[in-house]
């Protein structure tokens, strides 16, 4: 099957063509029909199977297709929503490259960089907007964006939206969009949650699911490294030196421990960059586009970087430290063995992370095979002491402070400083 048996438009077909595209993904041969039909459309995919040309490529032909209602000005007609601001980067620029034959304009709006060019762009008109639903709610707010036109809207990782706490947002959107809509859904689980919010949203939707839940990609070569915490960063420098590895994506659990492994790197003479949510927009940006040249040779990130980052070829994924949630693996290492180019995931697990990696095991339904390296031997007399997740004690600090204080006083202060960790945080990841 070739992407012009998928029924779309010449120009379309030129775009992907360009792109050295001839053969269509599962997601794509299932979805693009269905969408172009107009159907509703629930959408399950493994991560690097090409799902992001499997909406923008219909939609695109969709908006194509017919006129502005609002007298030839432009107006948005298709607003596609994503929980990171890499994400909404990736959509925005494949709607950039697969729409570029067509006179279609689009323009993408995320949190960390400045509002008013933003504000500019969508005053002088646009058809398709991707945003974050922070920075959306932002503009709404302003009145730079009205979303009464919008014929299709697209939840992208849905699940992860919900992870992250933008629920709420995501019902203030859906109330400022028409109710007759064509609306798309993809999330990486159908969750009982996911399964509560697309009914909710969509009428009679089409299924596609293409992999079995939390399945690793089958291209990808999995493999176990055990070795003590303490000389990880030194196991990481040989494996990329001795296997000449030139292009590596390295996930730490936390933002300090990214930063600081980043310096290490570098310190051991290779070039190396972190990238996270403290990061600033631009530092983000920055990083991303030096790793995807080949100007950085390796990129240590957070698992903000876990999904929406779409880097071609990537060859080489290294979980240095194994996630808090098991479902996480999955993502991580589907950043590479994409559009089926084979990868490699390599984890480099300490005694404290066992039944992290026994949890992992059991979410993908295999064992990973575990290979010793000559010289980096665990010591099997190091006793395994319990991760820390987050920073409890900090946490803590507030209700000590005011037990002494009225019960009143206590419980509505305390509240007030857990509202403001939300927002902060939620603000932080759009």
């Amino acid at each position: 099957m070739s992407f012009n048996d998928l029924g779309l438009k010449a120009e379309l077909v030129r775009a992907v063509s360009e792109k050295g595209y001839s053969t269509p993904t599962p997601i794509q041969s299932q979805a693009i029909p269905l969408i172009l039909k107009g159907r509703d459309l629930m959408g399950s995919a493994q991560t690097g199977t090409g799902k992001t040309a499997g909406f923008t490529l219909p939609l695109l032909q969709r908006l194509a297709a017919t006129r502005s209602p609002k007298n030839g000005r432009r107006v948005i007609r298709a607003l596609v929503v994503t929980p990171t601001r890499e994400l909404a980067a990736q959509v925005a620029e494949s709607i950039t490259s697969y729409g570029k034959w067509l006179p279609l304009k689009s323009a993408v709006v995320f949190g960390g960089v400045s509002i008013n060019p933003q504000k500019q762009k969508l005053i002088r008109g646009v058809d398709i907007l991707v945003a974050t639903p922070g920075r959306l709610l932002d503009h709404v707010g302003q009145r730079s964006v009205d979303l009464s036109s919008v014929e299709l809207l697209v939840l992208d990782e849905a699940d992860r939206m919900l992870d992250m706490g933008f629920i709420h947002d995501i019902r203030k959107l859906l109330a400022l969009v028409p109710k007759q809509k064509q609306t798309l859904l993809f999330s990486a689980t159908f969750s009982d949650d996911i399964k509560k919010l697309a009914n909710g949203l969509l009428k009679s939707p089409a299924l596609v699911e293409v992999a079995r839940r939390n399945t690793a990609v089958e291209t990808i070569k999995q493999v176990i490294h055990p070795v003590d915490k303490s000389r990880k960063r030194e196991l990481l420098s040989h494996l990329i030196g001795a296997n000449r590895w030139r292009q590596v994506l390295v996930f730490s659990r936390t933002k300090h421990g990214a930063n600081r492994l980043a310096e290490q790197l570098i310190t051991d003479g290779i070039d190396a960059s972190a990238i996270h949510g403290n990061k600033s927009q631009g530092a983000r940006t920055r990083a991303l586009a030096d790793f995807k040249a080949g100007k950085v040779q390796v990129l240590v990130a957070t698992d903000i970087a876990a999904r929406g980052l779409d880097i071609d070829q990537l060859p080489h994924v290294v979980n240095y430290d194994l996630p808090n949630v098991p479902e996480d693996y999955v993502h991580r290492i589907g950043r590479t063995g994409r559009a089926g180019r084979e990868g490699e995931a390599v984890s480099l697990v300490c005694i404290d992370e066992l039944k992290l990696l026994r949890d992992i095991e059991r979410v993908i339904k295999c064992e990973i095979p575990k290979r010793i390296i000559e010289g980096y031997e665990p010591d099997g007399s190091i006793k395994a002491e319990p991760i820390v997740r987050g920073r409890p004690q900090t946490r803590n600090k507030p209700k000590k402070r005011f037990q002494h204080k009225g019960k009143g006083q206590s419980k509505n202060t305390a509240q007030h400083g857990k509202n403001q960790r939300y927002k902060s945080g939620r603000r932080a990841a759009a």
